[in-house]
């Protein structure tokens, strides 16, 4: 078994392109090794800022002999009276380079037994792997100097090994080599010896190419240093994803601003630190300090002019967030509500002044309905999208709603309305909290509906590569708060009043709902069988999400094959059948008149566990009716009333699921 390296040097990677081009790397030197049937034991794909590497381990030296039989033509088009090869039959053997011989007949046909020689992997890898790369695909892709072939940086080197032997190949306008490059400030053009000792030989020229290893490592040095001073780091996913894909050989430096940048709010010092620098914050006590750690790719001892730069640079917008925050608070939160007016919301869709309005409005009811008291929730909707028009936000639009948050703070308003302001915005993505607050809870699903209602009224819903306004995510945020608060709101009832409220009347209650339900049934397929999810939402499941979860946990521990054989059975008899009302005086036989009876015992209980039991004791009877009854009489009215009959039983049935589904 051997193993092969390909390492393809460049110049710096946009760090969004890498995690791209390692997943297509995987993807690309899979398929090529299973669709010539190559067996190997691991793909590794490693990525650097400056270096983008593959390890494929227990290759076997060539791929095994193939034996084939290959049909030909029919026997008397092959083969003359004489029973000697035609034209036709020559050319067959001829094209296969078989001896006449070796053809034979089997079912009418001619065939013959080929082998296919397999063929060396050095050959193999030569042959395919530049095709493999340069199907790479990512964002602003170009030609550098006189090539035609795209990339998106110049390639520096390339290096490409089996086991000890170099695999010749050329990529673009670069031939291999068995030569690479350490870090910039480490040892250049030094040879790998074999495949195995890639990731210690790159480790002794300060290349961590592993990018698992290093944004651990990273993890780990942020929090030593900061230990160092008594402080824990602050980062997310994206800020260590975007340190990790700019580093070779990362290495914590701590620098410090003036203490006068912490009077503003710290999620902007925050924002400017990890979004816009990628520095990693600290704390201290559960307090923002006035240090900070960026990772260097840097390899020596000397840190003087690194530390000088970053508070140069942090210095400079932090200082314009000072601004813009004593310039904002010289005025109330409340007093920014007008200026609203003059921001469109959506084309069509009025300002977000009149969507502050719909809010209100629609918060309030929503309030009703729950019982709770709408003061608080109305002054949220009111100045939820406030700080849209302060200078703030305007520089950091990522921040809208903390900051509006931390500017009623200022203004004096009361703590649930300025909870209520920043949690409306919540969930922020598929993984983050939902509101804790009813303020937030409630203003925030009466602005996702508004924001999905609007879409779909303005006719711009989402397409597979489309989702304006980020929808699908409103419709999940609004299901997820939901579920988390366990509100019993009926999402139904405030699509119809959105769409009311908007400017523009379109009548799309039908397709709003039934996104609703599909990002609904998608999300919760993570949980539960896709199948049940749609087999429950045969009957409104927007109306109460807590409840259709319910019959979905119910409908999920069913091990019932006869009542499923049975509610399926009555689902097709009338499936195109009109029904009426049920008389008794068309019973001719008495277990019509016993499962009536029966039917009539199950009534609509919120306690699905025992709803179900109730159907499953109706098994035995609903067999028996199916065994001594023809429901397609002669006689029209007994006919029908059987028809009735039964559709009372699907009732029943449907009042749990669509049986047909599952």
């Amino acid at each position: 078994m051997s193993t092969y390296l390909l390492e393809v040097g460049t110049e710096e990677l946009p760090y969004k392109f890498i995690p791209q081009a390692i997943e297509q790397l995987n993807d690309g030197f899979t398929k090529f090794l299973n669709e010539n049937k190559v067996k190997f034991d691991d793909i590794k794909v490693y990525a650097t800022p400056r270096r983008l590497a593959v390890l494929v381990y227990g290759l076997e030296n060539a791929t095994t002999d193939e034996e084939k039989i290959v049909k030909g033509p029919i026997a008397n088009i092959a083969f003359d009276e004489n029973g000697n090869l035609t034209k036709a039959g020559e050319g067959f053997a001829k094209k296969n380079n078989l001896s006449p011989e070796s053809l034979y007949v089997e079912n009418n046909y001619v065939h013959a037994k080929i082998i296919i020689k397999g063929k060396d992997i050095k050959e193999l890898l030569a042959q395919n792997v530049p095709s493999i790369f340069m199907k790479l695909q990512g964002a602003h892709f170009m030609r550098w100097g006189y090539n035609d072939e795209k990339f998106s940086r110049p390639i520096k080197w390339i290096v490409s090994i089996l086991d000890n032997d170099e695999v010749k190949i050329k990529i673009i306008d670069k031939e291999s080599s068995i030569y690479t490059r350490g870090h910039r400030f480490a040892m250049q053009n030094f040879p790998i010896g074999k495949p195995e000792d890639y990731i210690e030989t790159m480790r002794n020229a300060c290349v961590i190419v592993d990018q698992n290893e290093r944004r651990e490592l990273i993890i780990q040095k942020a929090k030593e240093e900061a230990a160092k001073i008594g402080a824990v780091p602050y980062y997310t996913d994206d800020l260590l994803e975007e340190v990790t894909f700019i580093t070779e050989y990362p290495v914590p430096v701590i620098c410090e601003f003036d203490e006068e940048f912490l009077t503003i709010p710290e999620e902007v010092t925050v924002t400017v630190m990890s979004s816009h620098q990628r520095y990693f914050a600290l704390h201290k006590d559960g307090k923002l300090i006035n240090k900070f750690i960026t990772m260097a790719n840097y390899v020596g001892s000397e840190f003087k002019n690194i530390k000088e730069g970053n508070v140069r640079v942090i210095k400079a917008r932090l200082d314009d967030a000072v601004f813009f925050f004593r310039e904002d608070t010289k005025k109330p939160l409340s007093d920014y509500v007008e200026s609203l007016k003059g921001v469109t919301f959506q084309k069509g869709m009025g300002s977000m002044y009149d969507k502050t309005q719909r809010l209100i409005a629609l918060s309030k009811n929503i309030a009703s309905d729950l019982g709770v008291n709408s003061s608080d929730i109305e002054r949220t909707a009111l100045l939820c999208k406030a700080d849209l028009t302060t200078h703030l936000v305007f520089e950091f639009t990522e921040l809208q709603g903390y900051i509006g948050s931390d500017y009623a703070r200022v203004s004096g308003e009361n703590d649930k309305v300025v909870e209520g302001i920043k949690e409306h915005y919540f969930p922020i993505n598929a993984e983050s909290e939902t509101a804790k607050g009813l303020e937030g809870q409630i203003v925030g699903i009466a602005d996702k509906i508004d924001t999905v209602c609007a879409v779909f009224a303005g006719g711009k819903k989402p397409t597979g590569s489309s989702d304006p306004l980020g929808v699908r995510r409103a419709a999940l945020g609004v299901i997820k708060t939901i579920l988390d608060a366990d509100l019993k709101i009926d999402i139904d009832k405030y699509i119809i009043e959105a769409l009311k409220g908007l400017p523009v009347q379109k009548d799309c209650a039908d397709e709003v709902r039934e996104f609703f339900v599909q990002r609904m049934i998608i999300f919760l397929s993570e949980k539960y069988n896709k199948n049940i999810l749609e087999a429950c939402a045969n009957n409104n499941p927007l109306s109460d999400i807590a409840d259709y979860v319910k019959r979905v946990e119910i409908v999920s521990t069913l091990d019932a094959p006869q009542l499923l054989e049975n509610a399926n059975r009555v689902i097709r008899i009338i499936k195109d059948q009109t029904s009426g009302t049920i008389n008794e005086n068309y019973f001719t036989e008495d277990i019509e008149k016993v499962l009536y009876s029966e039917i009539k015992t199950v009534e609509p209980d919120s306690d699905y566990k025992l709803y179900l039991e109730k159907l499953e004791k109706l098994n035995p009877t609903v067999t028996k009716f199916f065994e001594d009854v023809l429901v397609m009489d002669k006689d029209e009215n007994v006919k029908n009333n059987r028809i009735s009959l039964l559709t009372l039983l699907k009732e029943k049935y449907d009042y749990l699921a669509d049986f047909s589904k599952l």
